[in-house]
């Protein structure tokens, strides 16, 4: 009986899907902030001596795509140490979800907003002062990531690089930007959520401030193609981002 339920066991194991075992794998510890304890998943650290640090931002659903786990470990592959950081709680998800209508989510971004900034730059600040990652904090954020992203990383010093994909500046984001870590925008040419000409104008204010940036347009590809676990594109998409950063975070 005892050789049975082993062998059950062992099987069930074996039958998870991929997303189940890629998420197992994550290592989880919480970071203390001023807007309190965020979650923190790793991927366990690079090859190197010294791996600098990127913190990805989710979308509006969070980290459960398993695409997630393919992005960590093409990060760590290019000798750096990926981070999901889980600004969004449950109940934010939750609530984005439930809104019914755009204007009620974004009305919700807006009263969460300074949280989640917060919460970002306590992370970035947290990390940069590990010996591990050598003082080089990155950071990606993914649609509504990429707006926490933008909004969190002007005029820091512990943040040394930025990639946004498929959006740029929350609505009505005010404050002055007088400087900006070196640069990626990737985006899906046909993407109608946050249209290329947002991109294009993330650019040429970026040019402006003097400081590199590049603009990656994907032919074709909607709104979530970054997200797409298996496709072409995304997978380019997650190896330019990496290769950005990497360059960016090991000078």
């Amino acid at each position: 009986m005892r050789l049975f339920n082993i062998i059950i066991v062992t099987l069930a194991i074996f039958f998870l899907p991929a997303g189940a075992n890629a998420q197992s794998a994550r290592q989880q510890f919480t970071v203390p902030t001023v807007s309190g304890g965020v979650l923190v998943e790793s991927f366990g650290d690079c090859a190197n001596a010294i791996c600098p640090a990127v913190l990805i931002l989710s979308g509006s659903k969070g980290f459960g795509a398993p695409v997630y786990s393919e992005i960590g470990q093409t990060f760590r592959a290019a000798g750096l140490n990926a981070y999901l950081v889980h600004v969004l709680s449950a109940a934010d998800i939750d609530s984005i979800a439930t809104a019914g209508s755009a204007q009620a989510r974004i009305a919700y971004y807006a009263r969460r907003l300074p949280d989640w900034i917060s919460a970002v730059q306590g992370v970035a600040t947290y990390l940069d002062g590990r010996p591990r990652h050598g003082g080089k904090v990155g950071v990606l954020g993914i649609s509504l990531g990429a707006q926490i992203a933008s909004a969190a990383s002007v005029g820091r010093a512990d943040i040394d690089a930025l990639v946004l994909v498929d959006g740029g500046f929350p609505n009505g984001y005010s404050q002055p930007v007088r400087s900006l870590p070196p640069l990626q925008l990737i985006w899906g040419s046909a993407d109608r959520t946050f249209p290329l000409s947002i991109g294009r104008e993330l650019r040429r204010t970026a040019q402006q401030l003097g400081g590199p940036v590049t603009l990656d347009v994907y032919e074709g590809e909607a709104h979530d193609f970054f997200l797409r676990s298996g496709s072409r594109n995304a997978g380019a998409a997650h190896k330019s981002a990496a290769e950005f950063l990497a360059s960016h975070l090991s000078r």
